[in-house]
């Protein structure tokens, strides 16, 4: 395996760990509609689906229910509010962009998190080192899985689809990756429920930790 020219990253539960600022804010709404609260880990494997699967997690039901728009608006209205309260980049993926920066690595971010909610998270990381491309779920007609997004920022980048990696903790993340030819890693740290099995994954590589991730790119 050659070392990536470009690093790309799902954000939520791959280089973010953001999972206790949203279990915060569905447990805002389920108590606001007069549900128990959940607890953490039960809630933290669900992060990576988004509001649907927060929302099927905490209410036990689909997008095509009459009550799921009015749920859903109202749990990214109090996220939007608490958006950064406990959030931080997994460690050590802080050093890891900085030594993209050394190597001059071009490193983006690709999810599928609405795009003035991830206007609102990124200037609070901190970054040291920004990325070079940021798409959400709203900047194209498409999102994850299609590959449009991740062809779109190696565009962007000037590198081809093949030299890059693409890290996610989901499988619509691997198949976003497959379908555009680039190298799919699989980030066994974030966010999976404990009923789907990541091997079954179209992935290329998979590493347990943060670290075991930095340490096989720096192996590179």
């Amino acid at each position: 395996m050659n070392r990536p020219e470009a690093v790309l990253f799902d954000l939520d539960g791959t280089l973010a760990d953001t999972a206790r600022d949203l279990a915060f804010a569905l447990n805002e709404v389920l108590q606001s509609q007069g549900h128990a609260p959940l607890p953490f880990d039960a809630i933290r494997p669900w992060v990576s689906k988004g509001a649907p699967g927060l929302i099927k997690l905490g209410f036990k039901i689909s997008p095509d229910a009459s009550d799921y728009e009015p749920l859903r608006q109202r749990l990214l209205t109090v996220y939007e509010r608490n958006i950064c309260r406990q959030t931080s980049l997994f460690e050590p993926l802080t050093e890891c962009l900085s030594w993209f920066q050394e190597q001059h690595i071009p490193w983006g971010i690709i999810t599928n998190k609405p795009g003035y909610l991830t206007t609102q998270l990124l200037p609070k990381l901190n970054l040291d080192y920004p990325p070079k491309v940021v798409y959400s779920g709203d900047t194209f007609a498409v999102k994850k899985p299609h590959p449009e997004p991740l062809l779109n920022a190696a565009k962007a980048l000037q590198i081809a689809p093949e030299k890059c990696w693409y890290v996610g903790d989901d499988r619509r993340d691997m198949e976003a990756a497959r379908g555009a030819n680039m190298v799919a890693v699989a980030a066994l740290w974030g966010y999976i429920p404990d009923n789907e099995d990541s091997r079954l994954w179209p992935s290329d590589l998979a590493y347990g930790t943060p670290d075991a991730f930095y340490q096989a790119l720096r192996q590179l």
